[in-house]
């Protein structure tokens, strides 16, 4: 049998007499079921995607917005979460950037058209924010990639956000602006994104921000007016 198949029967085993892990896992278990059974009801009218670069293309992105649907399922639930939290990889781009973050850039914009899609009449209640857990170098490296760097940008985005436009200051990328003479230049602390949209959207009282959600973070101020 395959290992990774045993593994959440070993986990449950471990975890049975667990006042804390033993149900949090229970739980774990079932979304992810509920989860794979969505996406299969989901793709079943996309799974035979053209071959080839385009067919491969549309398959990815089929797959892409069916995920954010289903993560939309989710949240529509009467009693269901009013958080969720996604990650999506293969961002590093350390060489051949632009056709990586074209195929990317596409599956992330899918992704956001399901969920936007799938929340049906939510959308106007809710906030979308796109984070990465890293900035990129302003210049291009000599594979046709960009390094780690210091700032990078965010996405704010939902039916719950007032008219807006840039958030923060735009430092622009000319030489002369740029952080240590290669990065752009940071203006936005990310935790103060994080905690506008958290006390405006949610009302998260402001010393738990400071202190539970973001320890130690009472300079990082929260950019509130967003919701």
């Amino acid at each position: 049998m395959d290992a990774s198949a045993r593994l959440p029967t070993l986990l449950q085993d471990l975890y049975k007499d667990d006042p804390v892990l033993g149900p949090a896992l229970a739980r774990g278990l079932a979304t992810e079921s509920m989860a794979q059974a969505a996406m299969t009801s989901l793709s079943g009218e996309t799974a035979l995607a053209a071959p080839g670069a385009a067919g491969l293309m549309r398959q990815g992105t089929d797959a892409a917005r069916n995920l954010g649907a289903t993560l939309a399922g989710f949240l529509r639930e009467p009693g269901g979460p009013q958080i969720a939290v996604l990650s999506l990889d293969g961002f590093d781009t350390h060489a051949g950037q632009t056709n990586q973050l074209n195929v990317r850039l596409a599956y992330l914009d899918a992704v956001l058209d399901g969920l936007h899609t799938g929340l049906r009449d939510e959308w106007k209640n809710s906030v979308v924010l796109v984070a990465t857990e890293f900035g990129r170098t302003a210049r291009v490296n000599g594979t046709g990639g960009t390094d780690h760097g210091t700032a990078s940008t965010a996405l704010v985005l939902g039916g719950g956000l007032k008219p807006g436009g840039i958030v923060g200051d735009w430092p622009t990328l000319k030489s002369s602006a740029l952080f240590e003479a290669r990065d752009l230049a940071p203006t936005l602390d990310m935790r103060g994104l994080f905690k506008g949209v958290l006390a405006d959207q949610l009302g998260v009282d402001r010393r738990a921000l400071d202190t539970t959600v973001f320890p130690d973070s009472a300079a990082a101020a929260p950019v509130t007016g967003l919701v």
